[in-house]
């Protein structure tokens, strides 16, 4: 059994007999519960933490644990409706909207339900990530000389370089700050580079997460569509100019949710235009470490032969290790660096150090070549799989465009948008969750679409049994009555 289980089950059992104790009674101790449980020592230490911390025992050094006094005197709920006026605005015609709408964000990182299978995920399966690695890294790391002291603000100077030399040649380390994964990344340019009310040119479809960050900056997203071989040249100059935007935000290798790598033939035209608009380029180079193992030679990023600071770089190590190392970097040259620099100091001063130096030991050990190696061949299996899956089980559904690298497909359905809902309602009933492809798009969608991952799951078998039920939620919105 997992640690993480066991704790939950040593919690939940003991939570259901501290009825037993009057309030400043004594528990078993640490070697009793081992004894009675069956579990390590470790595992009752962190259930023991996690009652402490919901303030059900207290424990004493040397003395043990012991049932917490109950809570008293919980105040009445008070009347909050003055905060609907305070929060709408000044009202002014100038005003800009201050509604923050996480929703199609949050599908992708809200954990379904128990027995819900989970195509809807946005990180790799924790049976993809490296624990055991990340584990060792941060344990190496707390040990290290000042490992607890206050970082450079741009982030450690090892860990800069080593992201530049992810980049490319055009970037040095000092070109580089270390941010708090790649969604800060993101969230900091946008600030940096357009003030309130601006428009801001996207992909179309784009990540939820960049459409939720530019809207909450009080940016007007502005769609720019994609097709196999990435954004349109043409519709992008268009674009720059119709509205005068000074931003245009990109993914160009493995886009989501599309898949999409953008065109050899169209690189250099995308940062041309730009260019000429005076504008910059806003990289998302977010799934790079998410390459397939059958996609052969990647290209490299738009940032890595860019003299004119045109391109300003966002990656992060979140995507390929864990939701919770949210170390990423942004890049950039010329003075647009000074204020990225200011924005990143105001909003978190700095990320924590613990966390880049245990990604400096992760980065830097034998077995982070190891992983990438281990996450391309099951990425590439799991997507070999799904692809199947689907056009036995669903023909109906159209996979234009099947990606070599990244974690999921994007489908379009057969009938118009409005069904969209109808089967992600239909699915969830039938136990799997898919995102809808509403939240992917700044304007109104030319078709309804679902995005399937195949990252989030834990293999083939899982993949199966989800298009299976995927099949009979279909099924279910096609029967007579409907």
């Amino acid at each position: 059994m997992q640690e993480r289980s066991s704790v939950a089950e040593l919690v939940s059992a003991l939570k259901s007999e501290l009825e037993r104790y009057s309030p400043g009674g004594k528990l078993p101790s640490s070697r009793a519960l081992v004894e009675r449980f069956r579990v390590s020592p470790v595992t009752v230490s962190r259930a023991v933490a996690q009652l402490a911390a919901e303030g059900l025992v207290v424990t004493r050094p040397g003395a043990g644990a012991f049932r917490a006094e109950p809570r008293t005197g919980v105040p009445e709920p008070g009347d909050t409706s003055w905060q609907e006026v305070s929060l709408s605005g000044d009202g002014g015609p100038e005003a800009v909207p201050r509604t923050v709408d996480s929703s199609g964000l949050l599908t992708t990182l809200v954990a379904p339900p128990s027995g819900i299978i989970e195509l809807n995920g946005g990180y790799l399966h924790p049976g993809l990530q490296p624990e055991r690695a990340l584990a060792a890294a941060l344990a190496r790391a707390g040990r290290r000389p000042g490992a607890w002291s206050r970082p450079p603000m741009d982030g450690l100077r090892e860990l800069r370089a080593w992201f530049a030399r992810e980049i490319g040649p055009a970037h040095s380390g000092d070109d580089v700050l270390i941010t708090a994964g790649g969604q800060s990344a993101l969230a900091v340019a946008l600030r940096a580079l357009a003030p309130p009310g601006a428009p801001v040119l996207v992909e179309s479809p784009t990540y939820t997460g960049l459409l939720a960050a530019a809207r909450a900056t009080g940016l007007r997203p502005v769609p720019v569509p994609v097709d196999p071989d990435g954004v349109r040249p043409d519709l992008l100059e268009a674009a720059f100019r119709a509205t005068g935007a000074r931003v245009f935000v990109c993914q160009p290798l493995f886009q989501n949710p599309t898949g999409a790598t953008l065109a050899a033939g169209r690189r250099a035209q995308v940062v041309r235009a730009a260019r000429a608009a005076g504008a910059f380029v806003v990289e998302d180079d977010f799934a790079r470490r998410l390459v397939h193992h059958d996609a052969g030679p990647l290209p490299e990023p738009l940032a890595a032969h860019d003299p004119d600071g045109v391109v300003v770089h966002v990656r992060s190590l979140t995507k390929i290790t864990s939701p919770s190392l949210r170390v990423g970097a942004l890049a950039a040259r010329g003075p647009v660096l000074e204020r990225l620099r200011a924005l990143q100091a105001v909003d978190s001063f700095f990320v924590p150090r613990p966390l880049q130096e245990a990604a400096l030991e992760l980065v830097g050990s034998p077995s982070w070549t190891r992983h990438l190696h281990t996450v391309s061949a099951e990425l590439g299996a799991r997507r070999t799989a799904m692809t199947a899956a689907l056009r036995t089980r669903l023909p109906e559904l159209t996979l234009t465009h099947v990606p070599s690298g990244g974690g999921s497909l994007w489908l379009r359905l057969p009938g118009p948008a409005a069904d969209e809902p109808a089967l992600v309602s239909a699915a969830l009933r039938a136990g799997v969750a898919v995102a809808p492809g509403r939240p992917y798009h700044c304007a109104e969608p030319p078709a309804g679409h679902i995005r399937l991952s195949f990252a989030a799951v834990s293999g083939a078998a899982e993949i199966a049994e989800g298009v299976r039920r995927l099949r009979t939620a279909a099924d279910e919105l096609r029967a007579p009555g409907r």
